[in-house]
């Protein structure tokens, strides 16, 4: 089995990095924000069609939609979450709950769970957009969450190089992973929450077996540079990770084995580093945000047999 990548599309218009994208209400439907602190709402199925959302006036690292009620929430560094209707285009609401950076934004029952450079995550409450708990862990940035509703635990990925487990009901702290030598940006649950993937700073993707007390099982080199997201194909099948190194990469799921290189020397990808990846149940496309200010759309097929 081999996979072919084709480059279907670039989404151009933001005038900065873009470092978040998020998935909307429809599976065509995607949502995209960075440094220029413009939030986008696109449709795949119409490439010309952006629709800005909101302009806030610094930069987005995190968006999450909630598809229950259909509200975007965005976390503006140095000011706090913004809550917004994006069919209306209007802020339901503003909280103020930090002056630190927002790096990730996760939504599970009702509860927004909100990374901090601070090292706090901020736990709010959906319904009524109060603060429910502060978890402080470390006093270096919690980068990246991740929930696993199986187990009913919360990962977190930190500067100090560690991945705290936290019990999802009391917020107790299970476990530390002494993870990787450096900062850790990204951390995954995998579909069947058997799995848990880190990667970060030091280029390394490492999966923990959830099961056996989040024991180490694999430790792979899978760039030449930092890696910044990690995401699953909507049937699990597959990973892709983006990189500082300017490249994405595609990786089988099951085996952890590199299948496809995505780059700009053979696929037109991106000239510089690859902040984020949204991978849609529309046609199986994969996108990638970079510093270049671009959303690339790739095609992802298979090719032979299993």
């Amino acid at each position: 089995m081999t996979i072919t990548v084709k480059k279907a599309d670039t989404f151009g218009g933001h005038r900065d990095c873009v470092y978040a994208l998020e998935s909307g209400a429809t599976p065509e439907t995607f949502f995209s924000a960075g440094a220029d602190g413009l939030v986008v709402r696109w449709q795949l199925d119409r490439p010309d069609l952006g629709d800005l959302i909101a302009r806030v006036p610094a930069s987005v690292y995190a968006l999450a939609f909630d598809p229950a009620d259909g509200l975007l929430w965005v976390g503006q560094n140095y000011e706090g979450v913004h809550v917004i209707d994006p069919n209306q285009k209007k802020e339901v609401c503003s909280l103020k709950i930090t002056s630190a950076a927002i790096f990730d934004i996760q939504l599970y029952r009702q509860t927004a769970y909100v990374a901090l450079s601070d090292g706090v995550v901020v736990l709010l409450n959906m319904h009524d957009f109060t603060v429910r708990r502060h978890l402080k862990a470390s006093d270096k940035s919690a980068r990246s969450i991740s929930i696993n509703p199986v187990e009913r635990e919360l990962a977190v990925g930190y500067s100090d190089h560690t991945v705290r487990i936290f019990d999802l009901e009391t917020n107790a702290l299970k476990h530390t992973l002494a993870a990787h030598t450096n900062s850790v940006f990204a951390v995954r649950y995998s579909p069947d929450f058997r799995c848990l993937l880190t990667a970060g700073r030091d280029a390394h993707l490492k999966v923990w077996d959830v099961e056996a007390g989040y024991t180490e099982s694999h430790d792979v080199v899978a760039h030449l540079f930092a890696i910044n997201h990690v995401t699953y194909s909507p049937d699990g099948r597959w990973l892709a990770t983006a990189s500082m190194d300017k490249a994405v990469k595609i990786w089988d799921a099951a085996t952890f084995r590199l299948l496809k290189v995505v780059d700009r020397a053979r696929h037109a990808g991106h000239g510089t580093s690859v902040n984020k990846l949204l991978w849609t149940a529309y046609q199986n496309q994969l996108l990638s945000g970079s510093d270049d200010r671009t959303i690339s759309v790739w095609e992802i097929t298979e090719t032979g047999f299993r």
